[in-house]
C-alpha cells in the first residue's frame, strides 16, 4: 500500500508581529507565494544557454478572514500605521513548512463588503525577505 498522508487545518498558524491570527473565513485561510522566479534562462541564436540568477526575495502572503474575526482591528491598525513587522505561517502537519519573513507590511486595508451573509476580508501582506523552510 502506498503512502497515505494527512492534513489538519487546525495545525496551521499565522503570527503577525508575534500575534496569532484567528477567525479565518471558509476555504483558503492563507496563501503564500514568491513574487518572482529564482532565475531567468535564455539562449543565443546558436543555442548557447545563459542563466541569470534573480536575487529578488519578495513574496506575498494573503490572509482571508471572516468579517467577524477578532484579528481584523489589529491588521487594520498595522495597515494604517505602515510599519514593518515579522510574519510567519507554520504548518505543523505531516509535511512541516515555515513561510514568511522578518520584514513585511500590509499593502492596504482590505475591501469591505456587507450583505445578507458574512463576508470575507483579504489582507495582502508584502514580505521583503520571503523564505520557505
Amino acid at each position: 500500500m502506498g503512502h497515505v498522508g494527512t492534513y489538519d487545518a487546525r495545525k496551521v498558524t499565522t503570527t503577525v508581529n508575534g500575534v496569532f491570527v484567528t477567525g479565518y473565513a471558509d476555504g483558503t485561510m492563507v496563501k503564500c507565494s514568491k513574487d518572482n522566479e529564482n532565475f531567468e534562462a535564455s539562449s543565443s541564436a546558436q543555442g548557447d544557454a545563459v542563466v541569470s540568477i534573480n536575487g529578488d526575495s519578495l513574496g506575498t502572503i494573503e490572509i482571508t478572514l471572516s468579517q467577524t474575526s477578532p484579528s481584523i482591528p489589529y491588521l487594520n491598525t498595522l495597515a494604517n500605521d505602515r510599519n514593518m513587522f515579522p510574519i510567519w505561517v507554520n504548518s505543523n502537519n505531516e509535511i512541516k513548512e515555515v513561510t514568511g519573513g522578518t520584514k513585511a507590511m500590509v499593502t492596504k486595508v482590505p475591501d469591505i463588503e456587507h450583505g445578507k451573509a458574512v463576508a470575507s476580508r483579504v489582507y495582502t501582506i508584502k514580505v521583503f525577505d520571503y523564505t520557505v523552510k
